[in-house]
């Protein structure tokens, strides 16, 4: 499979940045589990890239070319008190109708997105009747697989090198009896609108249909709100979707997520600044939440 995905991605010079930071993610990854363990030291560059395998100076280069930060600045956005920090201002800005008019790349993604919700009906079938074309592409963040049918882009799930056949089988528990067509080159397209910021354009949203429980679809719904470069608590949330009481019940909605980024369900962390699970991993949360924060400053 990463043959034919490199093949592909250098036959296309649309594909071929996203093939690239594919790549950059998996040094990224460790740099990040270092982070993780050491925040608090606040660890030098020199430090760090010796923890990922390769020099202070490809790291710099590297984390630049990935997100658009400074490896300082990355380490930065991914420590709990910058988390807090947000939360603050996160205050405000959701009371402020989710800061319309901002400008910049983080919000035009958030509203170049246009969603449905299928019916419980359709729910409740398990996907009977629903044809499920799905393909894995590169992306910042690993390997994506992406879900499309005829109404829109239905799941999106990342996985590392190796293991997409695991994300593959989790998504298909989703909708038992759906029938799966694996089209590479029909989901494509989707892949790079999702992820390449120069396709981001509100004059032509992505479509996305949400394949859940009312409840489930409702917190969804919310989490679309959420600003890129903002973060949630999980009981503001629950207030936000009319179920105050109900901050646990809105969490398992949450990690029920079918559409990890798009539906940004990693921007909902504890109430102390602690990113607490994530479905596709903690590293990967974290950085999603460093990637976001280059592509705000953008």
């Amino acid at each position: 499979m990463s043959m034919t995905l490199q093949s592909t991605a250098e036959s296309s010079p649309i594909i071929a940045p996203l093939a690239t930071a594919a790549a950059d993610y998996d040094i990224v990854r460790r740099a990040i589990a270092h982070i993780r363990g050491n925040w608090r030291a606040q660890p030098e560059i020199d430090t760090i890239a010796d923890a990922a395998g390769v020099s202070a100076t490809d790291l710099h280069h590297l984390f630049r070319r990935w997100c658009g930060l400074t490896p300082k600045a990355f380490l930065q956005a991914l420590t709990l008190s910058h988390a807090r920090e947000l939360l603050r201002s996160s205050a405000s800005v959701l009371d402020t109708a989710y800061e319309v008019g901002l400008s910049g790349p983080g919000r035009l993604h958030d509203l170049f997105v246009t969603h449905e919700a299928m019916s419980p009906g359709e729910w409740k079938a398990g996907g009977e009747g629903l044809t499920m074309t799905y393909g894995f592409h590169p992306c910042p963040f690993g390997m994506a697989l992406v879900m499309t049918t005829p109404r829109g882009l239905a799941g999106l799930a990342l996985a590392d090198a190796g293991k997409e056949r695991t994300a593959l089988r989790d998504m298909k528990s989703r909708w038992p009896k759906a029938k799966y067509v694996e089209d590479y080159a029909a989901t494509a397209a989707t892949a790079r609108r999702i992820f390449d910021a120069a396709l981001w354009r509100k004059d032509q949203p992505l479509r996305v249909v949400l394949i859940g429980t009312d409840f489930e679809v409702r917190v969804w719904e919310k989490l679309l709100d959420i600003p890129m470069g903002k973060l949630t608590t999980y009981s503001d949330l629950a207030a936000r979707a009319g179920a105050p009481k109900a901050a646990r019940a809105v969490g398992a909605a949450v990690g029920k997520n079918p559409l990890c980024f798009v539906v940004p369900c990693h921007r909902v962390i504890g109430k102390s600044g602690e990113l607490t699970g994530y479905h596709w991993g903690l590293t990967r949360k974290r950085a999603m939440l460093g990637w976001e924060a280059g592509m705000v400053e953008a």
